[in-house]
This record gives C-alpha cells, sequence and structure tokens, in this order.
C-alpha cells in the first residue's frame, strides 16, 4: 500500500515521459513496454533543487565577465586529448558510452594514471567493482600510483562529500547507471535517478571546476541508457565503439562544446589495456591482399585526419528472387544506389548477383566521397579483375553517374603519397586544382564510365 506522502507515478525509461498510469507504447518517444512504476515523496526537496538556488540569477552584460588563458588538462594519451579538442577543459562534463566490455573503464583508468603522473590527484569512484577488484585491474593494466585515489560508493549524497573534502583534479563515476539518491524512492538505474544524478554532479563540476567522466551503459540499440536528457546536459559525447571480435577501438565524439565533433581516436587492444595507434592508415591496410578482385583503397576524412582504409566487395550469382546486399561498416541506402547507377550507366546486370561489402579492420565509413571506391570494389569483383595495389580512388557519384568533387584532396591526397600510393583516381573538378606531385600520378574523371576505364 502506498502512504499518502507519497504519489506513484508511471516513467518512460527511455525519454522520461511521465504519466499518470501504465501505458503500453510511450506517446513521447514511441517506445512499447517502457514504462515503470516510480514512487516520489511528495514534499521532498531533491538535492539538484537546493543546489539551484544558490545559483546568482541576475543577468550580466557577456563582455564583461573576465575570462582566464584557457589550460586544458592533458592525459598523455595522445589519441584521447585530440577526440576532447585537445584535452579536458576546466569544469567539463564528459559522458562516455559503449558496448559492455568494450574497453570504457580500462580507458578511463589509464587517461587517470597518465594524469597522476603529472603529479595531479584524482579520484575514480566505482559502483560496480570493490576497490580491490579495481586494484587487481589496475595491477593487469599498470596503472599504480599513489596520486590515484579510488573508492566504491553508490551514494550520490557521499560522493559529493568525498569530492567536496579532498578536491580531486579530475572525477570519474563508473558508472551513472548506479548512482543513487536516498531522496528518491525509484532503484538505481531509473530514469529519475540517472537524471538526477547527473543534476548533482553537473551542479558540482561547474561550480568547482573540477572535470567529471560519466561511464554510461548503452541498450542494445546502441544508445546511452537512459533518458535522451542525459546527452543534452553534460557537455561531451563520446562513444567507444567497435567490434570485441576486433583488436581495434574507435573512440568517436557525438557532442562538444570545445571542440570538433569529427575527430576519432584509434586504439588497439592489448593484454595490458589500451594502445593508442598513432598511423591508423598503415594499420588497416598491413594484411591487404595483393592481387585481389573486390579490393580497393580509398581516403576518409575523420575530422582533421585523414584514413586510408581497404574497401572489400564481392559479387556473387544468387539463387533466389530478391539479391542480398549485406554491407558492414558502409551506408547500406548509399551501396544501393551506387548499384542501381551501375546496372543504368555501365550496363552491368547487379539485380542477379548478390552483394558483399566490407570496410576492413571494422572502420565505419559514411562520408560520400568513397563512392568511386564503392564502384571500384563492387566492379572489380563482378568482371573478376583485380584493380593495381598502389591505386586509391576517390570521388562522389550522383544519380546520372557524374564524378563530384569533395573536400580535402589535398590532405587526402598527401596521406595517400606518404604511405607509398603512385596513383590516385579524383574527380575531373579537384584535377584542375592540384599541382602536379613527383611519384604520384593524378587522374582526373567526368563520369563513372571514364572511372571505370581508367582502373580496368
Amino acid at each position: 500500500m502506498v502512504k499518502k506522502n507519497q504519489k506513484t507515478i508511471f516513467c518512460c525509461q527511455t525519454c522520461g515521459f511521465q504519466a499518470p498510469k501504465w501505458m503500453g507504447k510511450c506517446p513521447d518517444c514511441g517506445t512499447w513496454d517502457s514504462f515503470v512504476e516510480e514512487r516520489l515523496a511528495v514534499g521532498s526537496k531533491p538535492g539538484a533543487s537546493r543546489a539551484m538556488t544558490s545559483v546568482p540569477t541576475k543577468p550580466v552584460s557577456i563582455d564583461s565577465i573576465e575570462l582566464e588563458s584557457e589550460h586544458r588538462l592533458h592525459t598523455g594519451i595522445r589519441e584521447f586529448d585530440r577526440v576532447l579538442g585537445g584535452g579536458i577543459v576546466a569544469g567539463t562534463l564528459i559522458l562516455i558510452g559503449g558496448d559492455p566490455g568494450i574497453g570504457k573503464s580500462t580507458l578511463m583508468l589509464q587517461a587517470l594514471y597518465g594524469l597522476a603522473g603529472q603529479g595531479q590527484r584524482v579520484l575514480y569512484v566505482s559502483g560496480e567493482e570493490s576497490i580491490r577488484q579495481i586494484r587487481i585491474r589496475s595491477k593487469r593494466l599498470a596503472t599504480v600510483s599513489s596520486d590515484l585515489l579510488v573508492v566504491s560508493e553508490v551514494e550520490i549524497e557521499a560522493i559529493l562529500a568525498i569530492v567536496e573534502s579532498m578536491r580531486p583534479r579530475v572525477l570519474v563515476i563508473d558508472s551513472i547507471q548506479t548512482m543513487f539518491n536516498s531522496d528518491l524512492t525509484s532503484a538505481p538505474g531509473s530514469v529519475s535517478q540517472v537524471r538526477e544524478a547527473t543534476m548533482r554532479l553537473m551542479l558540482m563540476a561547474k561550480k568547482s571546476g573540477i572535470p567529471t567522466f560519466l561511464v554510461g551503459h548503452v541498450t542494445k540499440d546502441g544508445a546511452i541508457a537512459g533518458p535522451k536528457l542525459l546527452e543534452h546536459m553534460v557537455d561531451t559525447v563520446l562513444y567507444f565503439e567497435g567490434d570485441r571480435n576486433h583488436i581495434f577501438r574507435i573512440l568517436r565524439a557525438v557532442k562538444n562544446r570545445f571542440g570538433s565533433t569529427n575527430e576519432i581516436g584509434v586504439f588497439e587492444m592489448k593484454d595490458a589495456g589500451l594502445d593508442e595507434v598513432a598511423n591508423p592508415s598503415a594499420v588497416f591496410l598491413s594484411e591487404r591482399p595483393a592481387g585481389s578482385a573486390g579490393s580497393v583503397v580509398t581516403a576518409s576524412m575523420e575530422g582533421t585526419r585523414p584514413i586510408l582504409v581497404e574497401l572489400q566487395a564481392l559479387a556473387s550469382a544468387t539463387n533466389f528472387g530478391t539479391p542480398r546486399r549485406t554491407i558492414l561498416g558502409l551506408d547500406p541506402n548509399r551501396v544501393a544506389l551506387l548499384a542501381a547507377v551501375m546496372e543504368k550507366k555501365l550496363g552491368m546486370h547487379l539485380m542477379g548477383y548478390d552483394i558483399f561489402m566490407n570496410v576492413a579492420g571494422g572502420v565505419k565509413v559514411t562520408e560520400p566521397a568513397v563512392d568511386m571506391a564503392i564502384v571500384a570494389a563492387v566492379a572489380s569483383s563482378f568482371l573478376d579483375k583485380a584493380i593495381i595495389d598502389s591505386t586509391v580512388a576517390l570521388g562522389e557519384i550522383g544519380l546520372t553517374g557524374e564524378v563530384r568533387a569533395i573536400g580535402q584532396v589535398d590532405t587526402r591526397i598527401a596521406e595517400c603519397r606518404k604511405m607509398g600510393f603512385t596513383r590516385c583516381l579524383v574527380p575531373e573538378g579537384n584535377r584542375k586544382r592540384l599541382a602536379d606531385m613527383d611519384g604520384l600520378e593524378i587522374v582526373g574523371v567526368k563520369t563513372v564510365d571514364e572511372a571505370i576505364e581508367s582502373l580496368f
């Protein structure tokens, strides 16, 4: 029986929508079977509300606000600092999510160890492991330091008290779904608990200037568990991507108030933890088969960094009425569109063939600049003719078969030259603005027909 001083509500665990009764489908986000009963004590004042009353509300002129020279903390992990925009900004709230076992806690422990090695006192709060378990993992990762303090705690009030007393340089909460606020009667991990804990930590970070990392679980759809509001409350959202069966991990920023959202960091998972990959192009091309039909190299821009990746295609005759299109690492709709262009403009009857495509190394490439490489790989497999190993294909393809110019082509070609490639296929619109380079033949094409003739 519910007491009189308590109110029962039903809350959507996906978006946070509240309803007085249970509903099968959330009217706000459309998720089925996501409502959970929660009880909130009437008259209780959550900590976030108390803290917000102390924030001054008088508006000030923006040009009267004094700015100190921006000083970012460097973790010693260059790939991690690159994704953050050059380092950690004081008072920032950073959310990092990823699949279970992908390496989120490992990355956080290694980053804190890098800061502790600079004499910075840092705090690692775990709601999932005991301090003994953290010590065992730290020994395996060789991240033991006297300035790296650990505590196992889930009560948000106790954590804030610890932070207030010791004033760490950086704080890590692993994970935000385990945090619990006694003012709320709902279970840890519920929408109200996650939202309240994040609000309290956000106010603490902004007031004290302590950078705070929140490790977040993800759902089966790949989104961070909890309300979408969580991503709006933080300053930076990072996703740790990669297949646990592959050794490579990619750290990608999808939101960053203090840097670019196009940068990625590439890591290699080893027995002793994560090791940053300084030259991803060399790693992704290290096992490329020589003289194989269906394989082609292209240059993808990830922020300011060009990465050479290998696209693989397999076109095989189908035994069914509808051909299969199995695509990994690329946009399936884009591949289907380009297959239709090849049928119309090149006369290749791909409707009778299954098409399988993959980006070697588990990388995801979505930009249109790799259209030429997709067409080249499919045509190579369809014709069973290998493309010269020293060739790189670049360019966007339109529905009429034209090859459109792409951006940052100078940077891409420079990376191709550095990696030893001697021939580069580019759109004619880019070729007109490019100077000749010693040791590199740059071929400009206007249509997909010209591209296929140049390749084969």
